[in-house]
């Protein structure tokens, strides 16, 4: 299975997930008479419409090179992670205001039989984000480990309900608007989450160095390509789920140009065999003083 199918099947996983969790919250929500289940329904909604920016992003960012675009179309996926982001934010943002109008609106103690929903939900959505965050490392997908991020922010809302449902229960009238307060929480964790999830996404669009231990590892494989003495700068730039390397490679300086030539060409297709991963590689060929 290639990297683009396993990442697609993940964000399938997510869709599928995240349309099942926002029915169960919603309904679960009114008729529990907790509003922190219904700010995880509105959350697990929004989750539906960025998986499926997840998925387009892939498929998109996938696709072969092309005349206008000669190094692929990675840089579409960190693009759409930042969409992603948007509506991580965006979902915080109405939940932070709705808990606010709940909390000085008089109403029912949630129904206990809610805690065993949301305790349900706790272990399915760290599942989900163990499986979704494992695919991401697998397929070097920076929007999919968004959409994993996604999952943990669900599981956290999820034990900050429980918490305030918890509250609310055993200390009765007068904390009615614990699992409120839970949701106004949970609204700001949302928020942090969204940055994690936009810094390492920014850093793919600016060229940040993230990757010393790949530079490592092409390093080494490049000593165990005959003729290459040594390597010097190592530059790695991300886009989508492919890094492309520009690499100086040190020879023999009385080797004639021909043989410089094949040795470069060598070298690519050794780094390119024995890193996967990698899409375009560039050898500048430096000779041994």
């Amino acid at each position: 299975m290639t990297n683009e199918q396993t990442a697609v099947k993940a964000t399938y996983f997510s869709i599928i997930g995240n349309i099942s969790l926002a029915i169960i919250k919603g309904v679960a929500g009114f008729f529990g008479n907790s509003y922190a289940l219904i700010a995880d329904a509105i959350e697990s909604t929004t989750d539906i419409f960025s998986s499926f920016l997840v998925l387009f992003g892939i498929k998109y960012s996938n696709k072969p090179a092309d005349e206008n675009h000669p190094y692929g179309h990675g840089r579409a996926e960190p693009l759409i992670t930042f969409l992603v982001v948007g509506f991580l934010i965006t979902s915080a943002t109405i939940i932070a205001y709705e808990s606010v109008q709940n909390i000085g609106t008089p109403h029912a103690l949630p129904k206990s039989w809610t805690l065993l929903i949301l305790l349900l939900i706790i272990i399915w959505k760290e599942y989900s984000f163990q499986k979704v965050m494992k695919r991401a490392k697998q397929t070097n997908s920076s929007s999919l480990k968004a959409d994993a991020w996604h999952h943990r922010s669900d599981a956290i809302t999820s034990v900050a309900a429980f918490i305030g449902i918890s509250i609310a229960l055993i200390l009765g009238k007068g904390y009615e608007s614990a699992d409120d307060w839970a949701a106004l929480f949970a609204s700001f964790f949302i928020v942090y989450n969204s940055y994690l999830i936009f810094r390492p996404a920014l850093g793919e669009i600016m060229d940040e160095h993230r990757y010393d231990d790949l530079v490592d590892t092409i390093r080494q494989v490049s000593l165990t390509v005959k003729g290459i003495i040594g390597t010097e700068k190592c530059f790695i730039r991300k886009a989508g789920m492919k890094y492309h390397v520009d690499l100086h490679a040190i020879v023999d300086a009385n080797i004639t140009v021909k043989v410089g030539h094949d040795l470069a060409h060598l070298l690519k297709d050794t780094l390119r065999l024995e890193i996967p991963e990698l899409g375009h590689v560039l050898i500048h060929i430096e000779p041994h003083d």
